[in-house]
C-alpha cells in the first residue's frame, strides 16, 4: 500500500460520525422519553453501522429480522429490541411499528432473485400501512440517486417506486438518494478495488465514461442522523452526494493512487452489455453477481446531485464532505487494522441454503453422509480456538489450496457466489458473516463454528469445527454434514470422497500443528516476559 496509508487516522476519525455529536444525538419526546426508533435491515451494510451511533446518540433501537441470532450476535444486539419477522409479514410489522416515533427504510431486495421488484413493492405497501396505523411521526428511505428523464434500470425503477409509496403516505417522509458508496466493505469498493487490483489492463463497457457523484459511508450516515433531528413535517426527496464528479475510470485510478498501484489502462468498448459486465465483475471481483447486476446497471446512466436543497435540511458535517480520494484512504486503513465495520458481502443471496442445520436427533430416517475426524494435541483449547477462528479468506483453509480455489472457481462459473467473497475480518466472527463459499451459522467462542455451505450443491451441506479441553491439552475435531437430494445428490458425495480424504485431514493435521506452534510461542513470549 501506499504511504497514505501509514498516516492511518485515529480510531475515532474511523468511526466518523459517532452519533454522539451534539447536532446528531436524539431529541426527547414531550414525555421525556428517547424517540424509539425502528430500523428495517439493521443487518445490512448501511443498517449494521446506523445502530450503534443511534443508540450513541441516546435513541432507544428495535430492529425487525428474519434472524434474530444474527441481530444477538453483533456487538450491540443485546442494547437493541429485536422482533422476529419478515418485512412483507403485516403482523411482524404492526408488532414492530407499536410505538415507534421514526423508520428508518433501509431494506431491498435486489439479491432476491428476477422477482424483486414486486417483492420491494410488497414491502414499502406493508411499511407505508403499518406506519400510518401506528402513528409514526417520520420515514426515513434510503434510496438510490438517478437521473431524471430516461428509462431507468430496473433496479433503479424499484428503489424509485418505493420512494414514491411511501412519500403519497400521510407519514412525512424523507426521501434520501444516494449515488455509489465508498467505505470498507461496500459493494461499490470492493468492485472498485478488486477490478483495480487485479486487472493493470481492463476493457469495459461505455459507462466507465459516465460521470458519477461518490458519497463516503461516513456523510450517508451523517445524513441519516441527521435526518431524524430536521424540524417540522418534511415530505420530500433529496439527492446526496460528496464533494466530486468524477468518471468511473477516474474512481479506479483514484484507487490504485491511494492503494500504491500504477494508473491502470482502461478501454471503453461499445460492446459489452450489462449482463456481460456483470458475468465479468462476478468472476474478477469477490461482489455475487445477483449483487454485481443491479450495481452495473445503476452505471449505465450519468448520476449526479441535481440540487443543494439537502443543506436547508441536514447542516454539512463539521469539517465538510469527505473527497473520494480520502473516502478510499479511510476504507484502506479500516482493512489494514482489520476493523471493517459491515460488509455488503454478507447479503443473502437468493438460491442459497437458509434452514439451520437440524440436531442430530432429527437425522433418524433420513439420508446423511458424514465425514468426522478428531486429533488430540498439546495445544491449550484458546490457542486451537485462534486458529479455527481464522479460517478462510486470506487466510485460507490449511490444506489442498489448489482444490478449495477450483471448487470456488467451479461454483463461480455455474453462478454461484464462489470463493471470493473472502470474509470481512481477518481474526472475528460473528452469526451471518460471510467465509468464501460458507456462512457462519454457529460462532461460539471456544467451543464451536458451524459453516453452511451456499456453494451451489444438489443438496445441503455443514462444515462444523470445534475444540474440546482434555487433561493433556485439547481435541480439535471437525465434521462435514451433507443432506444429499436425489440421485445426484449421492453421486456428488461419491465423486467428492477422494477428495475429502486428502482436504479433510489435511485440515485436521494443519490446523493442529499451526496451534501447537502458535501456542508454543505464546508460552515462550510468556515466560520472557516473567
Amino acid at each position: 500500500m501506499s504511504s497514505n496509508i501509514d498516516d492511518a487516522p485515529t480510531a475515532d476519525e474511523f468511526s466518523s460520525p459517532l452519533g454522539s455529536e451534539e447536532s446528531l444525538r436524539a431529541q426527547p419526546l414531550a414525555n421525556g422519553d428517547a424517540p424509539l426508533v425502528l430500523v428495517l435491515g439493521a443487518t445490512g451494510y448501511i443498517g449494521g453501522r446506523l445502530v450503534p451511533r443511534l443508540l450513541a446518540g441516546g435513541y432507544r433501537v428495535r430492529a425487525l429480522s428474519r434472524n434474530s441470532r444474527r441481530v444477538k450476535a453483533l456487538p450491540w444486539g443485546d442494547d437493541v429490541d429485536v422482533v422476529d419477522g419478515d418485512a412483507a409479514d403485516a403482523d411482524a410489522m404492526d408488532t414492530a411499528m407499536a410505538g415507534v416515533a421514526i423508520v428508518y427504510y433501509l431494506v431491498h431486495s435486489m439479491t432476491a432473485g428476477h422477482d424483486y421488484g414486486r417483492l420491494d413493492r410488497t414491502i414499502a405497501l406493508n411499511v407505508a400501512r403499518s406506519a400510518r396505523t401506528n402513528d409514526v411521526s417520520r420515514i426515513i428511505y434510503l434510496g438510490g440517486l438517478h437521473p431524471d428523464g430516461v428509462q431507468l434500470a430496473a433496479h433503479l425503477e424499484s428503489r424509485k417506486e418505493v420512494g414514491d409509496i411511501l412519500l403519497a403516505t400521510a407519514v412525512p417522509t424523507i426521501v434520501l438518494q444516494a449515488g455509489v458508496v465508498i467505505g470498507s466493505g461496500s459493494a461499490s469498493f470492493e468492485m472498485i478495488r478488486h477490478l483495480t487490483e487485479v486487472l493493470p489492463f481492463m476493457p469495459a463497457p461505455k459507462w466507465v465514461r459516465n460521470h458519477i457523484q461518490p458519497i463516503a459511508v461516513r456523510d450517508v450516515l451523517h445524513y441519516l442522523l441527521g435526518a431524524a433531528r430536521a424540524e417540522g413535517e418534511v415530505n420530500g426527496v433529496y439527492d446526496i452526494g460528496g464533494p466530486d464528479v468524477l468518471r468511473y475510470s477516474e474512481m479506479m485510478n483514484g484507487y490504485a493512487r491511494e492503494a500504491g498501484l500504477p494508473q491502470r489502462h482502461i478501454a471503453a468498448l461499445p460492446v459489452m452489455t450489462p449482463w456481460l459486465a456483470s458475468h465479468w465483475v462476478g468472476l474478477v471481483t469477490p461482489v455475487p453477481r445477483a449483487l454485481a447486476m443491479p450495481l452495473v446497471e445503476s452505471l449505465l446512466h450519468s448520476c449526479v446531485v441535481k440540487d443543494d436543497a439537502i443543506d436547508g435540511l441536514v447542516p454539512l458535517p463539521p469539517d465538510g464532505l469527505t473527497g473520494y480520494l480520502e473516502s478510499v484512504r479511510l476504507a484502506l486503513g479500516r482493512i489494514e487494522i482489520d476493523q471493517v465495520e459491515t460488509s455488503s458481502l454478507d447479503a443473502r443471496i437468493s438460491g442459497v441454503p437458509s434452514d439451520p442445520m437440524p440436531s442430530d436427533p432429527d437425522w433418524a430416517g433420513r439420508t446423511v453422509f458424514k465425514d468426522e475426524r478428531h486429533k488430540r494435541t498439546s495445544a491449550e483449547p484458546a490457542a486451537v480456538w485462534r486458529v479455527i477462528s481464522q479460517i478462510g479468506g486470506a487466510t485460507g483453509w490449511y490444506s489442498a489450496s489448489v482444490l478449495w480455489a477450483s471448487r470456488g472457481l467451479i461454483d463461480r462459473v455455474a453462478g454461484g457466489v464462489g470463493s471470493k467473497r473472502g470474509r470481512r475480518t481477518y481474526s472475528r466472527l460473528t452469526v451471518g458473516d460471510v467465509v468464501d463459499v460458507w456462512r457462519v451459522e454457529v460462532a461460539d467462542p471456544g467451543k464451536l463454528l458451524r459453516l453452511r455451505a451456499e456453494m451451489r450443491v444438489p443438496g445441503k451441506a455443514w462444515l462444523e469445527l470445534g475444540v474440546r479441553p482434555t487433561e493433556e491439552g485439547s481435541e480439535y475435531w471437525q465434521r462435514a454434514v451433507f443432506f444429499p437430494r436425489g440421485l445426484s445428490g449421492r453421486l456428488y458425495w461419491l465423486t467428492m470422497l477422494p477428495f475429502h480424504g486428502l482436504i479433510f485431514s489435511g485440515m485436521v493435521n494443519r490446523i493442529v500443528a499451526v496451534a501447537e506452534t502458535d501456542d508454543s510461542n505464546e508460552s515462550r513470549s510468556t515466560s520472557i516476559e516473567k
